[in-house]
């Protein structure tokens, strides 16, 4: 019987959701599930050492997340910087689009736009007369779930501290609980994934193989590669790390080809799954109904995984980008 959306919904009461991090990167609180046993922890981050094993590798994602929404000087155009194609040329959700026309103009901060473009999907092809100033000008594009509009201390917050490449529209949040004292003392490799916008795109089909999955750009260096092939386990931390060795793993086999590889993957990753490359998993908790919780049951079994959300929510665990991490062994 095929898998229903709805098979991955739970109930989630708003006062969960974390709306601002913690004081501390490594104060957040780790649910541990145990995926042969069904054994279910309640630790802290900072005990998550004691489950890395001498012949571990974490990979994370060193990807930068960049100010990409910007609003025109009158105020009455939004712009999302979804890929800057160049320099002076980004492909943009723009808002509203209805008098975003080809031809017609924009200013950020002096600098002058023009619609070049309108794709099908209703993203705008913009052209820039210089280079625009996001540091001056952008904003951090927050999940909605937030509620609220991003502030200065969200510009170091709302960054992994290994985060090195820009290209980013939100961050990979399971690397946000890291400081650079506990990172320097376990084995790790790194590999880029520029998550999108299609990370907080909702499922809307009724089942789930029917939904289109997203695409978002990838690069893992031949280092990382084979640093992955060498290690006992490969604990992947977070779903865009898990999606990207997911993707490049050889067919039946538990290993990259060892060389450097770049593109773009639309994997949709749900139950049933044969994962070929990651023995375990760290993330944050995710919406309901999402990709991301299909990922994520996929990797620990489906009732597993709502179990293991129903205690997060009983013992009121925080949810969500800024909230609390689960670790999957």
């Amino acid at each position: 019987m095929a898998l229903r959306t709805d098979d991955f919904d739970f109930h989630l009461p708003d006062e969960l959701i974390a709306s601002r991090p913690l004081e501390e990167r490594a104060a957040s609180r780790m649910l541990v599930v145990h995926r042969e046993s069904g054994k279910i922890e309640h630790r802290m981050f900072r005990d998550f050492p004691e489950y890395v094993r001498e012949d571990d590798l974490l990979v994370l994602n060193d990807t930068k997340v960049i100010p990409a929404r910007v609003f025109s000087d009158d105020g009455k155009v939004e712009l999302l910087c979804l890929d800057r194609l160049s320099p002076t040329e980004w492909r943009c959700l723009v808002r509203p689009g209805r008098k975003m026309k080809v031809g017609r103009e924009v200013t950020v901060g002096g600098t002058r736009g023009v619609v070049a473009e309108v794709f099908e999907n209703g993203d705008r092809l913009v052209r820039w007369d210089a280079v625009v100033d996001l540091d001056a000008h952008g904003h951090l594009a927050l999940p909605h779930y937030m509620g609220r509009d991003d502030e200065l201390a969200d510009r170091e917050r709302y960054q992994t501290v290994f985060a090195r490449e820009e290209g980013a529209i939100a961050a990979p949040t399971a690397g946000l609980h890291f400081t650079p004292e506990m990172l320097e003392k376990l084995p790790h490799a790194f590999l880029t994934l520029h998550v999108g916008v299609g990370t907080f795109r909702p499922v809307s089909a009724e089942v789930v193989t029917d939904h289109e999955m997203h695409s978002e750009r990838y690069e893992v260096t031949e280092e990382s590669a084979r640093r992955v092939n060498e290690a006992g386990r490969v604990i992947a931390v977070g779903t865009t790390v898990t999606r990207v060795l997911e993707s490049i793993g050889l067919e039946g086999e538990a290993r990259l080809e060892e060389q450097a590889a770049r593109g773009e993957t639309d994997i949709f990753i749900y139950p049933p799954h044969e994962f070929r490359v990651i023995g375990g998993l760290l993330t944050n908790f995710h919406l309901p109904k999402s990709t991301l919780i299909m990922l994520v049951s996929a990797f620990a079994g489906r009732e597993l995984v709502l179990e293991a959300y129903a205690e997060a929510v009983r013992e009121k665990y925080r949810f969500y980008s800024y909230g609390d991490c689960m670790l999957i062994v």
